[in-house]
């Protein structure tokens, strides 16, 4: 007898649903189902409703001003307009601000904010509750993959940001949060579908509004979808690469067994519209003594021949039982001058959020064990007893 593990979130109690995350088919067909609206007039009140709930953010049906008083007042018995709740919030020294949401009782991913990345800041959001990739420098590849996220669940984490940023309405100017990328807990391509649908969402000019060209998806290099990715989305492609060798490769990240490097740059290179204007970023953290000599800078410059792109150089961010070190300042330095005499933009990119296990690397979430809120409470009380 085999069985088969059920990723999706159809088996959680139910609940009244929220509108909040939902696409605007869906906001359509609730209406019509729940007998709220008939479906002449269903299209039109769903974009009213998308209105209020990603432009406005609105958490309350009574705001929706423009609705007639017997529709705000039906909606409540049918929908809510709530976000997962933020089981804990932490402020780094630098900014940086870390949300650990419970997307259901006992399953929680996070979500950083990073400020000072691209024109104002950059989301971080997750798309999966765990992994199954197994990079050996990586804090999240530590934890078993639990599901996936709903498309719902992955814009849900950009309203909780919104809320706590005092960003709505939606504007184009003066935002704090003005790109997305898809480099949180998880590998985005294995939920291709509900990322798709997300990013439909954020991307829409009449609510969040955050372009498909400032929405960023990482994969460690799930060949098959990669094209598919940019057909279906339009948004810009990251690819933690870490080596320039299979061996080192399928040391650092296990997925190249299966999809090789070579196998991996066709895949990039029929990635839909590559040009100087729509560059791959390739991510490349810095390794002491495993991938940080001169000679494997070289080797990079020689991998990505031809192909649009820019490099981020990742300092190394430690994790509790962690098997590297970070490399040397001056190391790091000598490899991104190598890179950048060969005409590549390769940016060292600043740790941020490490006090707080916000930085790259670093996210895994509580769900698989007691949340370190509850520990500091616990650890608080038993002082106060002593």
């Amino acid at each position: 007898m085999s069985t088969t593990l059920d990723l999706s979130a159809a088996n959680r109690p139910q609940v009244t649903p929220s509108l909040a995350g939902m696409t605007r088919n869906q906001i359509r067909d609730c209406l019509v189902a729940a007998g709220l609206v008939d479906e002449k007039k269903a299209k039109m009140r769903a974009t009213q409703i998308w209105r209020w709930v990603y432009h406005y953010g609105v958490t309350d049906f009574a705001a929706m001003t423009d609705i007639s008083k017997e529709l705000r007042a039906a909606l409540p018995g049918h929908f809510t307009l709530a976000r997962p709740r933020v089981t804990e919030r932490q402020v780094s020294v630098d900014g940086t601000r870390k949300y650990l949401i419970e997307l259901s009782p006992g399953v929680e991913c996070e979500t950083v904010f990073i400020p000072g990345v691209g024109r104002s800041g950059a989301l971080c959001v997750s798309s999966q509750v765990g992994c199954t990739l197994n990079c050996t420098f990586c804090h999240t590849g530590t934890q078993a993959l639990v599901r996936n996220l709903t498309a719902a669940e992955i814009v849900q984490q950009v309203m909780i940001a919104k809320d706590d940023l005092g960003e709505w309405p939606s504007k184009l100017e003066d935002r704090q949060i003005t790109n997305i990328v898809f480099m949180g807990m998880g590998e985005p391509l294995y939920n291709l579908d509900n990322v798709a649908d997300a990013v439909d969402v954020i991307s829409d000019g009449e609510g969040i509004a955050i372009g498909r060209r400032r929405i960023t998806v990482s994969t460690s290099g799930v060949v098959p979808k990669i094209e598919e990715l940019g057909a279906r989305t339009g948004t810009m492609l990251a690819i933690s690469l870490h080596a320039t060798n299979d061996p080192l490769r399928d040391e650092l990240v296990p997925l190249n067994r299966k999809y090789p490097i070579a196998e991996l740059m066709d895949a990039i290179r029929a990635y839909p519209d590559l040009s100087n204007a729509k560059r791959v970023t390739f991510e490349y953290v810095m390794l002491k003594g495993v991938n940080d000599s001169p000679a494997e800078a070289k080797a990079l410059v020689r991998l990505l021949q031809g192909i649009p792109s820019k490099i981020n150089l990742i300092p190394f961010n430690p994790w509790p039982g962690s098997p590297y070190e970070c490399s040397d300042w001056a190391t790091i330095e000598r490899f991104a001058d190598i890179v950048n005499k060969a005409g590549y933009a390769s940016p060292i990119r600043t740790p941020r959020g490490r006090d707080i296990f916000a930085a790259c690397g670093q996210l895994r979430s509580e769900s698989v064990k007691q949340r370190a809120s509850e520990k500091r409470r616990l650890e608080r009380e038993t002082g106060a007893a002593s």
